[in-house]
């Protein structure tokens, strides 16, 4: 059998080595406390920006409601024939900064899809009351291009499913005068500085136009910023806030304007 000798005792640690063991411990600690503030900074960022945001633009649009109800009522209509057109568009005045325009109900985006479009598109409108209306561009229903722009990710992310929009999805903007139908035709990624997509033809630049285009736009990818996504629509249609709301979202405008 072979014997065990006796451990030795070990060395008392030098103080370098105490120095060193503290400043990896203390450094640890940092480390740590950083990676619970970053992840309080994305929660706060990804959710609690939205509720926030969400909370808002549903008084908005409470408001919005409450000014239709209050406006005289528009004489009725007989109910419409399929496909009847109403001439036409109204287009109405652009509020002042921060004002409400309307209501934009995107069907692709989820039954309970409803949200504020408010005038500007500073820091002020787009991180608290919804889609912004860049001031430079048309109203709805109007020849040229009405544009908007909202954040994807934070903020109530309005614009979260923009990349899901398929060529023929319906695109509708309710305002006090009535409803305007856009089609979507196309997105385009673009670098921020192209601007040219603001233009009444968009990317047309000094191009005269004939037709009513809607451009969204917004950050680019979903969980960044380098590059924008740009959403292009036709108007197909419009009918008078008389005539009552197109079918397809006939039970959303009700829930919405039900909030007033």
């Amino acid at each position: 059998m072979v014997l065990q000798e006796k451990a030795r005792p070990a060395a008392p640690p030098t103080a370098g080595v105490v120095i060193l063991r503290g400043a990896v411990q203390v450094v640890g600690e940092l480390l740590i406390t950083a990676g619970v503030i970053l992840l309080l900074f994305v929660a706060w960022q990804l959710w609690w920006t939205n509720v926030e945001s969400d909370a808002k633009q549903s008084e908005v649009i409470k408001e919005f409601a409450q000014d239709l109800g209050a406006a005289p009522a528009p004489a009725p209509t007989a109910p419409p024939a399929e496909g009847e057109d109403f001439g036409e568009p109204v287009v109405g005045a652009a509020p002042g900064h921060a004002g409400t325009i309307g209501i934009m109900y995107i069907p692709r985006f989820g039954p309970n899809y409803t949200r504020p479009i408010v005038q500007g598109t500073s820091q002020d409108v787009l991180d608290t009351l919804g889609l912004g209306h860049y001031d430079s561009t048309a109203m709805p229903g109007a020849v040229g291009n009405f544009a908007v722009a909202g954040h994807r990710q934070t903020h109530g992310a309005v614009l979260d499913n923009i990349h899901t929009l398929v060529p023929g999805d319906k695109i509708y903007v309710q305002t006090k005068d009535g409803y305007y139908t856009y089609v979507f035709r196309n997105n385009q990624i673009v670098m921020p500085s192209r601007t040219d997509v603001l233009a009444p033809v968009p990317t047309l630049q000094g191009v005269a136009p004939t037709e009513r285009f809607l451009t969204m736009t917004s950050c680019n990818p979903r969980f960044g910023a380098e590059e924008r996504i740009i959403a292009y629509a036709l108007m197909d249609s419009w009918r008078p806030g008389s005539a009552g709301p197109p079918a397809e979202i006939a039970a959303q405008v009700a829930a919405a304007i039900g909030k007033g």
